[in-house]
């Protein structure tokens, strides 16, 4: 059983120090791409460990205990590969590029004048963007708005929605 306790002792000591120590060791325990990270390994060495001192100390066979720690190290050791692979991928956002935002519905955030510019927010992708902003008609801040044209990079033409 103590066998069992270190092989899990080390699987926690080896989570410790990628937490800690990081960038240093990233690509160290790396080989097949993201899958089989170094998370992914710590969490196969710590679920084969404690399991197997578990099944032990219930069953007292040895066969059983490497058995069933192998089954819980494995089902780890891929969950946290799994998810170490899914977090480095990212989301599937998008970089807000203003040439798109034409249709897009925002609030005014400060007012816009008859002949000059105020802000607005939209919501683009999942990032909220403040651009500035004319209009046919003066509108207040807190008016709810709809793009109509972009006239330049940072700034666009919008309409009320009232």
């Amino acid at each position: 059983m103590t066998a069992f306790l270190i092989i899990g002792a080390a699987g926690i000591a080896l989570l410790l120090l990628s937490l800690i120590i990081g960038d240093l060791f990233d690509g160290l325990f790396d080989f097949g791409g993201d899958l089989f990270s170094g998370a992914a390994l710590a969490g196969f060495l710590g679920a084969f460990g404690f399991g197997g001192a578990l099944v032990y100390d219930l069953s007292d066979s040895l066969g059983w205990a490497i058995g069933l720690g192998l089954i819980a190290g494995l089902v780890v050791g891929a969950g946290v590969g799994w998810a170490s692979l899914k977090l480095k991928q990212g989301g599937d956002e998008a970089n807000v590029r203003t040439g798109d935002l034409a249709g897009f519905e925002g609030t005014v955030i400060s007012a816009i004048p008859a002949d000059g510019f105020g802000e607005v927010s939209v919501v683009a992708s999942g990032h909220i963007t403040k651009l500035n902003a004319r209009a046919s008609e003066p509108l207040s801040a807190g008016t709810p708005i709809r793009i109509t044209a972009v006239l330049s990079p940072t700034s666009v033409l919008v309409e009320s929605r009232l």
